[in-house]
């Protein structure tokens, strides 16, 4: 019998970083995909808003310069990326300390060698304070080329090869604890940056906060570093993702630096379409319905094909394969600010050990990455987890004015983005590897089908290309009537495309 005309190989519903990494590696192996996409743009999730010259994430999630996919997905080599400085900043008890991953290598010797030299450290001098009383936080010597400030002791070092000699003032104490409580938690940092995954996974697995409860770590050193910390990476204030996620961002954390692309996160989605084929991505066409050979949309017809990837939110997702989980979600705000007089902390993360208001972390984000300002103005990036107070830009300027010690009052408000479903929550048991093959023909892929992180999305698209391109066979049987690969047309011709992106458009 002969076989049903087709636009595509495969078609990927959404325009995301989990369809768009799968996509590249759909047709690296001579697989012809379509990627359909009902915004006018693609990213999801991972979208920038420029206003009056800034560059201004929706979500804002935190990246690390450690992430295996962010090296291995083609079409992200060039993606630039800019670090923030070693380690964090902690505002506990009024005061601002430093914390960072003691040099070591991860091994048990150099760790017992992090433990005995810390423990006989000299305390840290206070720092000196400005006439507004709030410390003058050094950040080391100026940025070098690639915007990454450079220790004053010795050439760059990833986070794992930073000592604690570049602590930025006040007496140690307070969240850090005592210098045997700093080395216990690096110790215990070096060793999961040197354990390998699969022992890592063997873990039993608890909600993180009783996990980290159970490690034998002071109860100041859990409550002051490690809970503020893995909320800004899971963007869970409560801690009750699983403990593996937890010790697998840990594990992240203390072998890279926290970094974001430059240039705002749609840069990521931006380039990994950029480098598909002319005329993969088909934005502004919303997809009503899913089967294992077409895929029928609102405006434009019907795409036939051999088989459909769903790379779509969870909730999205689910709509057009009824039966798929829906997991909870975590909240998250993020509140962008500018003024032309920006606190001293350059380019460091500032999380709040004291919890002491909405914000769980901010940063001077034109510090880290300049392209997001305007010169002569100041870019500060603050993110609430969970559900926004009432009056979210009061209360975040008022917390952010002891944050930082100085006055926010003149700052002027750029904007304020509310994302109720931003991240897909991990409680345990959680699946780190659930299912993309539903039957052959139908997959699905993104965060909510690996871990909720920009990692996790990029390698469930790994995994979904993957179980396509075994269930489709090699890449030269699929095209055995079609012309040499140097002579096939390079993009999938299609029913219609619209001109211009809808005034509305509904979301993947």
């Amino acid at each position: 019998m002969l076989e049903p005309a087709f636009q595509a190989d495969v078609v990927v519903v959404g325009a995301g970083v989990a369809g768009l990494s799968a996509a590249h590696r759909l047709t690296r192996a001579g697989v012809r995909t379509a990627v359909l996409e009902a915004a006018p743009r693609v990213g999801g999730r991972m979208s920038t808003e420029q206003v009056d010259g800034f560059l201004l994430d929706r979500v804002g999630r935190l990246l690390s310069t450690s992430y295996p996919e962010l090296r291995l997905t083609p079409g992200l080599a060039a993606l630039p990326l800019r670090a923030f400085a070693p380690g964090a900043l902690l505002h506990g008890d009024g005061r601002l300390r430093h914390t960072a991953v003691p040099a070591g290598g991860g091994s048990a010797r150099g760790a017992f060698q992090a433990v005995r030299a810390l423990a006989s450290a000299p305390r840290a001098v206070p720092a000196p304070r400005s006439r507004s009383g709030a410390p003058r936080v050094r950040t080391g010597a100026p940025p070098g080329r690639d915007g990454v400030a450079r220790a004053r002791t010795g050439p760059s070092r990833s986070l794992a090869g930073t000592t604690f000699g570049a602590t930025l003032g006040g007496p140690l104490g307070g969240p850090l604890g005592n210098p045997l409580d700093q080395a216990r938690l690096g110790a215990a940092l070096a060793r999961l940056a040197a354990m390998p995954v699969e022992r890592l996974l063997s873990r039993p697995e608890l909600p993180a906060r009783q996990a980290l409860a159970a490690r034998g770590l002071p109860t100041r050193t859990v409550d002051g570093v490690l809970r503020p910390l893995l909320a800004a990476l899971l963007c869970d204030p409560g801690l009750t993702t699983s403990s593996r996620c937890a010790d697998l961002a840990l594990r992240a954390y203390a072998s890279g630096r926290l970094c974001v692309p430059e240039g705002g996160a749609e840069t990521l989605p931006r380039l990994l379409a950029a480098a598909l084929p002319p005329g993969t991505v088909h934005t502004g066409v919303r997809v009503t319905s899913v089967s294992t050979t077409s895929v029928s949309t609102a405006e434009h017809g019907e795409f036939r094909c051999r088989a459909v990837l769903v790379a779509t939110g969870a909730r999205a997702a689910a709509a057009l394969l009824p039966g798929l989980r829906v997991p909870g979600f975590h909240p998250v705000t993020v509140v962008h600010h500018t003024t032309d007089e920006p606190p001293a902390t350059g380019a460091a993360l500032l999380l709040d050990a004291d919890r002491g208001g909405p914000v769980a972390h901010t940063a001077v984000l034109s510090a880290v990455d300049p392209s997001r300002a305007p010169a002569g103005r100041a870019l500060v990036s603050s993110t609430v987890l969970g559900p926004p107070p009432p009056q979210v830009d009061t209360a975040v300027r008022t917390h952010l004015s002891r944050l930082y010690g100085t006055s926010t009052a003149r700052w002027e408000t750029l904007a304020v983005h509310h994302t109720a479903e931003a991240v897909p929550a991990m409680r345990p048991p959680h699946d780190l590897r659930r299912p993309v093959r539903l039957l052959a023909g139908l997959y699905v892929c993104g965060d909510h089908r690996d871990t909720s992180t920009v990692q996790g999305a990029l390698h469930s698209g790994y995994r979904a290309s993957a179980a396509i391109l075994a269930d489709l066979g090699a890449a030269g049987s699929l095209h055995r009537a079609d012309p040499a690969p140097a002579a096939r047309p390079t993009a999938p011709p299609a029913p219609t495309t619209p001109t211009a992106p809808p005034t509305t458009p509904a979301a993947a």
